[in-house]
């Protein structure tokens, strides 16, 4: 377990990101020689981070369908509690809306996925539509991997087998 304020965010592991995943935009050597650690393009910032908390807080939803604002921290820019019923409705319906100001090529595959789970989760499908997503996700997996480090991808698969 991690200390409060500590990070495993070292020069050592900013080196290995961009040596084995291909990240090479969060290694930069500054004019003295020290490396300078970048924010990911994925990342938001604490302001965009606040006003999307402050925006689900805000945000109302028709009656039994689900309750993120009492999940919402404005003040810490986090979320707490959150069932599963609830982040099901956040990847379907507002994820595209709550990281609108991420750059293109880091939404576009989001917004894909959310789409995915939209899809998946209708009453009726018929069997073309299935074989068009089944062809679809390792499209839009191979997008998430060249945004998120293959780190992300590690820990989401050994979050599903536990």
């Amino acid at each position: 377990m991690i200390a409060s304020g500590k990070t495993k965010d070292n020069d050592k592991a900013r080196m290995d990101l961009a040596l084995y995943c291909r990240c090479k935009d969060l290694v930069k050597l500054g004019t003295n020689g020290k490396l300078l650690k970048t924010k990911a393009n994925y990342t938001l910032t604490a302001y965009e981070t606040k006003l999307v908390c402050q925006w689900i807080k805000e945000l109302k939803m028709p009656d039994g369908y689900s309750n993120l604002a009492r999940c919402a921290n404005v003040d810490k820019g986090t979320m707490n509690g959150v069932k599963s019923h609830d982040c099901h409705v956040f990847m379907e319906c507002l994820l595209p809306i709550a990281f609108s100001s991420l750059l293109p090529h880091v939404l576009n595959p989001l917004i894909e996925i959310s789409h995915l789970f939209k899809d998946l989760c209708l009453t009726t499908f018929m069997e073309d539509d299935l074989s068009i997503m089944e062809q679809n996700i390792p499209f839009i997996m191979c997008k998430l991997e060249r945004i998120f480090p293959l780190v992300f991808f590690i820990q989401w698969n050994i979050c599903l087998f536990i």
